[in-house]
């Protein structure tokens, strides 16, 4: 996939253009429709598949504490990139650009720039200065500039409509089989082991691989969690805590993972976690030795989930080797 980080980066219109334009937060198995849409139109009229999207994420810009983001911009390429899209166009977003019209939109970028010939949209997609260009604008435009438009209707799993926000309201509940089902694998958050307090191993008997939590992103609920651990191209089961640590009176929002059968020093070191299954609320207790019990039988009932879907988390762990960012 060839990646374009401003229009100014094209430097000719692509050849039969096939596109999708969406923020596509998540890439979850709606997105994954459109894309297998504009592949497929893209191959049989010999051209190729474009998609446009931005970064940052307009409501990032235009409502700053309305949105959590699902996805970072690095898994957002690496999931269009599998589903086979041949140039992916990131359009730097930022309040001039908002001032855009649906009409400038569609003959500057996506006629002029991109050399769009088929444009393939969401059910409720709509962009341009004040959400203009919703898919009966396209349409229009679409008659008037002799372009075709095909709508992607609504996509259900497990009688649930697929969008970035039902993922939103499922991972803020722990619900994380319901999340996983809609993007179509595992939530994932990711980052550099951090140096902590180090009380895992030396105080309570299981080391912990610590991330910091961005707590303007979207945060799981607090709690502790099944996960699978990916890193340098391994794939670990763990156990994971993302809280505050009420026992020794903590107030940082942190990520805390015990990986099983590790020993490695990978501090300085990008991990990946998949949320597989939100076992328990955080508590405080009394000291200790009762933490410490407490996370031993954590640990098992991880390992039960991990045992019980074996072959197919392997698949979805396999998925993320060797593409560690």
């Amino acid at each position: 996939m060839e990646l374009y980080w401003n229009l100014d980066d094209i430097v000719a219109p692509f050849e039969k253009a096939c596109v999708t334009i969406g923020n596509f937060d998540g890439v979850h198995l709606g997105h994954q429709q459109l894309f297998a849409e504009v592949v497929k139109r893209a191959s049989t009229n010999r051209g190729c598949s474009v998609v446009v999207t931005f970064d940052p994420h307009p409501l990032r810009v235009l409502r700053p504490d309305g949105i959590l983001l699902i996805s970072t911009i690095a898994q957002k390429i690496e999931q269009i990139d599998k589903a086979g899209i041949d140039n992916l166009v990131i359009i730097p977003f930022d309040r001039s650009f908002a001032s855009t019209t649906a009409e400038q939109f569609v003959q500057d970028i996506l006629l002029d720039t991109i050399g769009m010939t088929e444009l393939v949209v969401g059910y409720d997609y709509a962009f341009g200065k004040g959400r203009s260009g919703d898919t009966e604008f396209l349409k229009a435009q679409g008659r008037q500039k002799n372009f075709p438009v095909t709508v992607v209707e609504a996509f259900y799993r497990n009688d649930l409509l697929v969008s970035s926000t039902q993922i939103r309201k499922l991972v803020a509940e722990g619900r994380m089989l319901d999340a996983r089902a809609l993007l179509g694998r595992p939530y994932q958050i990711r980052g550099v082991v951090q140096v902590g307090k180090k009380r895992g191993g030396s105080e309570i008997g299981y080391p912990t691989a610590n991330l910091q939590v961005n707590e303007e992103d979207l945060v799981p609920r607090i709690g502790v969690y099944a996960v699978q651990v990916i890193c340098e191209g391994v794939c670990y089961g763990g156990v994971l805590n993302i809280g505050y640590n009420p026992t020794f009176g903590d107030q940082k929002l942190v990520a805390e993972t015990h990986i099983f059968d590790f020993s490695k020093d990978i501090y300085g070191k990008p991990i990946k976690l998949n949320l597989l299954k939100f076992l328990r609320d955080e508590k405080k207790f009394t000291g200790v030795p009762d933490l410490a019990e407490q996370i031993g039988r954590d640990a098992e009932e991880a390992k039960k989930v991990l045992s019980a879907n074996k072959a197919e988390l392997l698949a979805s762990c396999t998925a993320d080797l060797g593409i560690l960012g």
